[in-house]
């Protein structure tokens, strides 16, 4: 089932790449395996793909010395200051900085590793109150000002639109979140590399890929429905 799945994935990224005058390579597929164990997300690699996120620090940590060393890991999920500790060294990236706090802990904790940290600042699109995310009008000031921490890397933004049945009521979201970051990009603000754009998720990433997006994030659509009844 997943390698059937994450073909279809595959295809429809294709598909939305034809149809927007993209090279699907421009395209990054991360393979969202929160709750998922190690088989499946072992099942998916060997089906092809090398790209997974993970929701919590933890989880991420505890998954990495389980498998292949080539596995890229991205960090999607919501990032408290004290769990920065288990994905500095593992993950390649961090999607959800969203507060100059965390963006400090990130850039002391690089700094004590001696590494530098790619990040990409969230931008809550749709003003939802639920959601995480700097304002998309903040959004420049936020950067300035992160911006000038050492060992860390800005290297685009990340969205999580709002649930919907229907994909289209999120394209205003990403094609103004590309419009945000084209217009932050011609800035030429120091240590900002405004080139990715997380965006689009099992419901509407095809949309989010005509619309720009550089990476995708899809569990639902590769894994299947998660089992809300196992006790874990």
């Amino acid at each position: 089932m997943i390698k059937e799945n994450l073909e279809k994935v595959l295809a429809n990224i294709k598909a939305a790449c034809e149809r927007s005058g993209r090279d699907p390579g421009e395209v990054t597929l991360i393979a969202v395996s929160k709750t998922k164990p190690v088989e499946m997300i072992r099942e998916a690699y060997e089906a092809g793909t090398k790209v997974f996120g993970e929701n919590k620090p933890q989880e991420l940590r505890d998954k990495v010395p389980q498998l292949p060393e080539d596995v890229q890991w991205h960090m999607i999920g919501h990032l408290q200051r004290n769990k920065i500790k288990y994905v500095i060294d593992k993950a390649c990236m961090i999607h959800s900085v969203d507060s100059e706090r965390l963006a400090e802990a990130i850039s002391a904790e690089a700094s004590r590793r001696g590494i530098c940290m790619p990040i990409l600042v969230e931008v809550n699109m749709a003003g939802e109150e639920t959601k995480d995310g700097i304002a998309p009008e903040d959004a420049e000031d936020f950067i300035r000002k992160i911006s000038r921490l050492p060992n860390i890397r800005i290297e685009g933004l990340m969205t999580i639109a709002p649930f919907t049945e229907n994909p289209e009521d999120n394209r205003i979201y990403f094609r103004n979140l590309k419009k945000l970051c084209v217009d932050i990009n011609g800035k030429n603000i120091d240590n900002v590399f405004m080139c990715k754009l997380s965006m689009g998720m099992t419901g509407d990433y095809v949309v989010a890929v005509e619309e720009g997006a550089t990476m995708v994030r899809v569990g639902t659509g590769i894994f299947g429905e998660r089992d809300y009844t196992v006790v874990r």
